[in-house]
């Protein structure tokens, strides 16, 4: 009778340990499905990079945001178009998957009426279009040849919107003291960066007094 009390006991936690393992993996999968944010074309898309260079750009810049790219849809699904190793178009829920912890933040025109509509969505397909493929700018030069993250973001709001997010720093602006930021500079320009050179760093776009924020995951 004991051992089978002694079974019976083994055998209800067994169960009780199989259901709390389902639900913990069942909960798990409804994070895993999280649904994306809604985004209008246009928006603006923030997160933490996990590249080389991540902790380099919030050094330098006193800010968590190290990359941006712009919302765009295509074929009815959410893209982010995004300069990383070149320009390109990134599925929304890879872009998110690929930031520190999934964590993110959607920025949006607090006036987005001039550019929702359908003459502005052409506009900023166009722009896109002509900058595909374009190499990444890892000396973070002002030139169209080459594009870096949030050169891109602020080149297509002037050039398909007419709209000017933020002023334009200098690297004289940014802080280029600390270890991390010194070995970037020494491997990109062998010493300091030009200090005159017009330059936009994600957290400028960020804290554009023209956008609020909408989402954040």
């Amino acid at each position: 009778m004991k051992a089978a009390a002694s079974a019976h006991g083994r055998s209800a936690r067994h169960r009780w340990l199989s259901w709390l393992a389902l639900s913990v993996l069942a909960f798990a999968g409804m994070a895993r499905a999280a649904p994306l944010p809604l985004l209008h074309d246009g928006d603006l898309l923030f997160q933490t990079s996990r590249s080389a260079q991540s902790v380099a750009i919030q050094q330098a810049t006193g800010s968590r945001w190290s990359h941006v790219g712009v919302a765009v849809y295509r074929d009815g699904q959410p893209y982010v178009l995004e300069a990383e190793a070149n320009v390109r178009f990134t599925p929304l829920a890879t872009w998110i998957a690929r930031g520190q912890g999934g964590h993110y933040a959607v920025r949006r025109l607090r006036d987005s009426a001039p550019v929702d509509t359908p003459a502005a969505h052409v506009a900023l397909r166009r722009w896109a279009a002509g900058v595909l493929g374009r190499p990444y700018d890892d000396r973070f030069a002002w030139s169209d040849q080459r594009l870096y993250c949030s050169e891109l973001v602020w080149k297509l709001y002037r050039n398909a919107y007419g709209l000017t997010l933020a002023p334009l720093a200098h690297w004289r602006d940014f802080r280029l003291d600390s270890p991390e930021v010194r070995q970037r500079m020494r491997e990109r320009f062998g010493g300091a960066p030009p200090p005159d050179e017009p330059l936009i760093a994600p957290d400028g776009l960020y804290r554009s007094p023209l956008l609020v924020t909408v989402a954040e995951g």
